[in-house]
């Protein structure tokens, strides 16, 4: 504050002496014409001279900046270092009040003119000073210092002429007024300072606590942004998220009637967490998000809706780029290397819908679904959404809304499919395959069902059911001697996620009193790879006697080290690797490599999707531990599922 005011100080002070030159160059004039009708021409002119070369000196001082006159004077600030703005601000200050105190020097030469103040012209010049002094302080008001050198010398030469010479009563008393004057004039000059002062106070905490107010507010306008950009951009890729896509979308629709919405899901990433941490995974994702925005079509909008999802939408016209090649371009440049992944890959899988009017969420929905039915297609490749697909999204919907009056109705069915051992002559167990036969939309297919169940939040319901009805098979198959064969019973990812499977699968055995052995829980190999996810449910599953098994082997990323940590007991060969294996070499070799494993670690192999005598030789021939498929026996209902427990019971 006290720097502020001192700068408010030297701006006052250098206006207000540029006011009182021009006064002072009059009255000495007038001063030195006065002396010429006297008889003290020289000596007036001698004085002029001083007082007039004083004066010419100050007016560069008030017109230069501050700065420059520092610079003209570097005698007064030997140190040779740049001077900072409060030291600049002084050393002008300290100029004007001697050039002041010189300039009142000058002026104290006065009495020259009158010998003494004793002349007739006496009372012209007295009144000159008392003039000129009542005016410096008045104009200097803001810095006292500037005032009280130029009076005091003048003023002293007054008193001093009065009390000195013809001693007459008029004279000291007139000296004593001039005592009392000068006084005056001094307190003047430093009560005007202080006011100057708390007013530059008040108007300085005035100033600064409107700059302050802007600088809150302009912070405050900052902080609004980063908030509004944080809310609407993913902070890792820099990309737009969920909610600021949903708001870019719905402008771009309002503009372009034709658009096409990509929804892209990484293959693959999940192992990558796994393998290489999540820092590693975080560098991947900004990377697959530089090269997606490289490769975009003119006025594509990129985001990032969570994990390794992605979505595109770019306007579709006349000259547009096929979204079938945009998604071949955007495979491509997935599929390259990554630097921090050695020699691992990572696919794209990319749903494409092409707008008919619909809404962004319809849009996201439909192409979600397309993504979904490329990577059920074999992943790395791109599905285009069709009417084919269109009933079967409307069925999931139907399905959804129905699915719990269903469930309450006992509308559903839990149908067994056998697994066999010895080529087909003894069975090894079923596989439990829930099924409900819709109104509209025929027989829906268990993993549907199962994904539907999901998203309706009836998981645990469908579940309850599922294990209720499994439970009756093995108490079946306990009372008719059969406690070799065993249960198995498929659990979703989100089902691991998402319910306490522990608790209703042990409590449901534990209240029947059924043997844990003779129940199978199937996990995905998808799921497998989630261990943190998955171990501490199967491992409690597998403590209290629960069979392990790995469903679709060979379509994930399970490990070897979860196949041992997890007592695996059997792994289910995917019928993609299996249906048609007399024909196929390199599907020979894996199996071939599957069942060497399985030597190696102790756990059985039942190969899925057995369709022909050619693939039962080719499976006998590797001595596969037990099969499942059509070839055997198709799904069926509990009851005849049961007859066939009885019959082969008898073989």
């Amino acid at each position: 504050m006290r720097q502020l005011i001192r700068a408010d100080q030297l701006t006052a002070a250098r206006h207000t002496v540029m006011l009182s030159i021009p006064v002072a160059f009059v009255l000495s004039a007038i001063s030195t014409f006065v002396a010429w009708h006297s008889g003290k021409l020289w000596i007036a002119l001698a004085w002029l001279a001083c007082a007039t070369l004083v004066n010419l000196v100050r007016i560069p001082l008030c017109r230069l900046s501050p700065q420059r006159v520092a610079q003209l004077v570097p005698w007064m600030h030997p140190r040779g270092e740049p001077l900072s703005e409060a030291e600049v601000v002084e050393l002008n200050l300290r100029l004007h009040w001697v050039l002041a105190l010189v300039s009142g020097v000058a002026w104290a030469g006065m009495p020259w003119l009158s010998e003494g103040y004793t002349t007739p012209e006496t009372l012209f010049y007295l009144t000159c000073v008392c003039g000129i002094t009542a005016g410096a302080v008045t104009h200097g008001f803001a810095f006292s210092r500037i005032p009280i050198s130029f009076i005091t010398p003048p003023l002293l030469s007054v008193i001093f002429c009065l009390f000195a010479f013809e001693r007459t009563p008029t004279r000291l008393a007139l000296g004593t007024t001039a005592v009392i004057y000068l006084a005056g004039l001094i307190r003047g000059a430093l009560v005007g300072e202080n006011m100057f002062a708390r007013a530059c106070a008040l108007k300085n905490e005035a100033t600064t606590a409107n700059r302050a107010l802007a600088v809150a507010h302009e912070d405050l306008r900052q902080f609004a942004n980063r908030m509004q950009y944080q809310a609407e951009h993913d902070l890792l890729t820099d990309l737009l998220d969920r909610a600021g896509f949903m708001q870019v979308a719905t402008q771009v629709m309002a503009r372009h009637p034709q658009l096409c919405l990509m929804f892209l899901d990484l293959d693959g990433f999940k192992v990558i967490n796994d393998a290489y941490g999540h820092e590693a995974g975080d560098q991947v994702l900004i990377e697959v998000a530089r090269r997606l925005q490289a490769s975009l079509p003119e006025q594509a909008t990129l985001a990032r809706l969570g994990g390794d999802e992605f979505v595109i939408l770019y306007p579709v016209g006349a000259h547009a780029e096929l979204p079938e090649q945009v998604a071949q371009r955007l495979i491509e440049v997935i599929r390259q290397p990554f630097a921090r992944l050695a020699h691992r890959h990572i696919g794209l899988s990319l749903g494409i819908y092409l707008s008919r009017g619909d809404d962004i969420n319809e849009m996201l929905v439909c192409s979600d679904a397309a993504m979904y039915e490329a990577k059920r297609r074999g992943r790395n490749q791109f599905y285009v959404f069709n009417d084919t697909l269109d009933a079967h999204l409307q069925m999931k919907r139907d399905v959804e809304r129905e699915l719990a009056q269903a469930l309450a109705d006992g509308q559903l069915q839990l149908w067994f499919q056998p697994i066999v051992r010895d080529g087909g002559l003894a069975l090894d167990g079923f596989e439990a395959l829930v099924r409900w036969t819709h109104p509209r939309h025929g027989p829906i297919a268990p993993p549907d069902l199962i994904e539907i169940a999901a998203l309706a939040g009836l998981s645990e319901e469908l579940l309850r059911f599922i294990m209720g009805e499994v439970a009756q098979m093995i108490r079946f198959m306990q009372d008719n001697g059969r406690d070799d064969l065993r249960v198995s019973m498929n659990i979703s990812p989100r089902e691991m996620e998402r319910i306490v499977i522990e608790d209703l699968v042990v409590a449901t055995l534990q209240r029947q009193n059924l043997p844990a052995h003779m129940l199978e829980i199937e996990i995905t190999e998808e799921t497998a790879i989630d261990l943190q996810a998955a171990t501490e449910t199967l491992a409690a599953l597998a403590l209290h006697g629960v069979s392990i098994a790995i469903d679709d082997f060979g379509v994930g990323y399970s490990s070897l080290g979860f196949l041992r940590q997890m007592q695996v007991s059997r792994v289910k060969i995917d019928r993609s690797f299996v249906t048609g294996l007399a024909d196929k070499t390199e599907n020979q070799a894996l199996v071939s490599a599957v069942l060497q494993l399985a030597a190696s670690f102790g756990f059985q192999v039942v190969a899925e999707g057995v369709e022909s005598a050619q693939d039962l030789a080719i499976l006998q021939s590797m001595q596969c531990h037990a099969m499942q498929g059509h070839y055997f026996a198709e799904p069926m209902p509990a009851h005849l599922a049961r007859q066939h427990v009885l019959t082969f019971a008898h073989v």
